[in-house]
């Protein structure tokens, strides 16, 4: 048995010693929407992979320098950092980005492209962005490109300036669009579109309107979205001696997708080998908080309540009405609350508050007098509240927020409040029951184990899947072969109008015949008549 044993081992070292090895990578990183939330997983994925002692030139909307990542690490700054809110709020018509919960899918889809094409055709304006578009040498000067994968499409053209395969990021996790991406049929009857707060257990009008929203995503991209981004290819790409293809060829190029996601914060679903879910991998081990931060925490005898809505959507901007409803109810209780507020002071500010424009959250969700997070339901903040066991009250404001607090109060460790009907006692009861009933946070410890129970670490998943594409030239075993097929073969509608048109024409058949049958007149009868 010891034999067999050592054997085995001798065998396995020495096949994998002929495995080729990644040292020293070239990688082109492009990250050129400007999302604070989106950079928590970027600068992760991008530190590890320098720490591996791979090469990184990114083109970044938001600056890394303060990371301190080493000779490995080369910056092209997309300067000035692109305020797409300017855009998005004055065209739906809003005062405020709080105005936002009043949109549906159309709109929300409106805003992606809006967002989209803004701040892509702002990145590809660069003169730095344009000295790496049109460089002279381009072969072996990279091994891969790395993108995020939030409407900025044109940017895959680089694969082909490069030839080098393509590794894109999902800051959302999964996304409608991204069967077709990846050549997965995603049935609608159970997988609720990203946008929509159902669940996997939808009833007939919801599965309705799930299809009909999924379904309108797909037309969009395919006859408003794609013709929009196809002309900044051809605008900043169609100089180029080589061949760019539309965008719809492009994206079914990629090789593998890093997706923030991972059970159970996100419905099961049919998957494939390329798609790869590393959720939570900008989680770290609590560090050292700043010591007022931690004095404030430690001496919360009945706890305390973290307040942040992220980056995107800012407390300071709160309506006034909606503003005196907090501090109303924060104000007569007993708990402290740790409150991310983008301005200096706060006027009427109740002594148990403590504001800060900025504040590391996950390492303050780690502390253990933390008893309720109430968050915006972004999906970086939901994890690091499930990585850390602390209940929400969710307060979604637009696009996959809503589906994220939808699962959380499934999952019975949160509730969800509209901002727009928020009143003093809906949020003190709200909060009171939170508090003091022990089962949202039973739930949420046992969420948090799943969460946390994988066979590797997120960050070391997403380096390993970085370095397969690169060791086996972009892994074309891992595409499906549905990417080949046109999309009336893909999702079967011309099997669908065979059987059909045969059924058809079958019925077509016995009914003439039987008509015939019918009709026709017996021997005899006709004899009969001659005689």
């Amino acid at each position: 048995m010891h034999s067999k044993f050592a054997f085995m081992m001798s065998l396995g070292i020495m096949f994998s010693a002929w495995l080729p090895v990644v040292e020293n990578a070239n990688i082109l990183a492009v990250y050129t929407f400007p999302g604070k939330s989106h950079y928590m997983m970027h600068v992760a994925l991008i530190k590890e992979l320098i720490r591996k002692g791979h090469q990184i030139t990114m083109i970044t909307a938001l600056t890394l320098r303060h990371q301190n990542l080493g000779s490995n690490y080369t910056e092209i700054l997309i300067d000035p950092v692109y305020d797409y809110w300017s855009d998005v709020v004055p065209f739906f018509k809003a005062d405020n980005i709080f105005e936002l919960t009043k949109m549906d899918l159309h709109d929300f889809l409106k805003m992606l492209e809006i967002i989209g094409l803004k701040t892509t055709e702002h990145a590809l304006k660069q003169f730095k962005v344009q000295e790496i578009i049109n460089a002279k040498h381009t072969r072996g000067a990279y091994d891969l490109l790395l993108a995020e994968q939030f409407y900025q499409e044109p940017f895959l053209a680089l694969s082909r300036i490069y030839d080098i395969p393509v590794v894109t990021t999902s800051t959302l996790g999964y996304e409608n669009h991204m069967s077709q991406m990846m050549g997965l049929i995603q049935p609608w009857s159970f997988v609720p579109h990203g946008f929509m707060p159902y669940t996997d257990h939808m009833s007939f009008t919801e599965r309705l309107q799930n299809s009909y929203y999924s379904l309108f995503e797909d037309m969009h991209r395919e006859w408003i979205y794609f013709p929009k981004m196809d002309k900044l290819v051809q605008t900043y790409f169609g100089h180029l001696k080589v061949p760019i293809p539309k965008v719809s060829h492009m994206e079914k190029n990629v090789s593998v997708m890093l997706l923030n996601s991972y059970a159970p914060l996100t419905t099961t679903r049919p998957t494939i080998a390329g798609m790869i879910p590393v959720g939570g991998m900008h989680i770290y081990p609590p560090r050292a908080l700043p010591e007022d931060i931690q004095k404030f925490l430690d001496d919360a005898k009945n706890g305390v309540i973290y307040f942040s809505l992220g980056s995107n959507v800012q407390s300071k901007d709160m309506p006034a009405e909606k503003m005196k409803i907090f501090l109303q109810v924060f104000g007569k209780m007993k708990q402290r609350v740790l409150w991310k507020f983008e301005d200096e002071s706060m006027p009427n500010k109740p002594d148990n508050i403590m504001i800060k424009s900025w504040l590391p959250q996950s390492d303050i969700l780690a502390h253990e007098n933390v008893k309720v997070f109430i968050t915006h339901g972004g999906l970086l903040g939901t994890q690091e509240g499930v990585y850390h066991a602390v209940p929400m009250l969710g307060m979604p404001i637009y696009c996959d927020q809503h589906l994220n607090m939808k699962k959380a109060v499934l999952s019975g460790y949160a509730i969800n409040l509209h901002f727009q009907s928020l009143t003093e006692e809906i949020l003190q009861n709200s909060l009171e029951e939170l508090l003091y009933n022990p089962t949202y946070r039973n739930n949420i410890k046992y969420i948090s184990q799943i969460f946390k129970d994988r066979p590797l670490n997120a960050r070391d998943m997403a380096i390993y899947w970085i370095e397969y594409v690169v060791r086996y030239r972009g892994a074309p075993h891992l595409r499906s072969a549905g990417l080949d097929l046109k999309w009336y073969e893909f999702y079967l509608l011309d099997v669908i109008a065979f059987v059909i048109l045969t059924l058809a024409l079958l019925i077509i058949s016995l009914k003439f015949l039987l008509s015939s049958l019918m009709f026709k007149k017996p021997a005899n009868q006709r004899k009969s008549k001659l005689n």
